[in-house]
């Protein structure tokens, strides 16, 4: 796995089935990260400073910090 160039705070990067990192609301002060598939794209606006938030196939909530590839 490798960390794709892609600014994950742009929502033009974040596709349904793209394979992420995520950092959840309650992981946020240690910074650990979630890796899963994206199904829901939940940030309507075009970016967002800390990352899109997307819902994982898993069901887990959280803002994309890494895509991968």
């Amino acid at each position: 796995m490798e960390n794709q160039n892609q600014d994950s705070r742009n929502r033009i990067n974040i596709e349904i089935g793209l394979e992420v990192e995520i950092v959840q609301k309650h992981h946020q002060r240690s910074g650990e990260l979630t890796l899963g598939t994206v199904k829901i794209i939940l940030t309507k606006s075009p970016n967002h400073s800390h990352g899109i938030k997307v819902q994982l196939e898993s069901g887990e909530v959280g803002r994309v910090k890494n895509i991968i590839i």
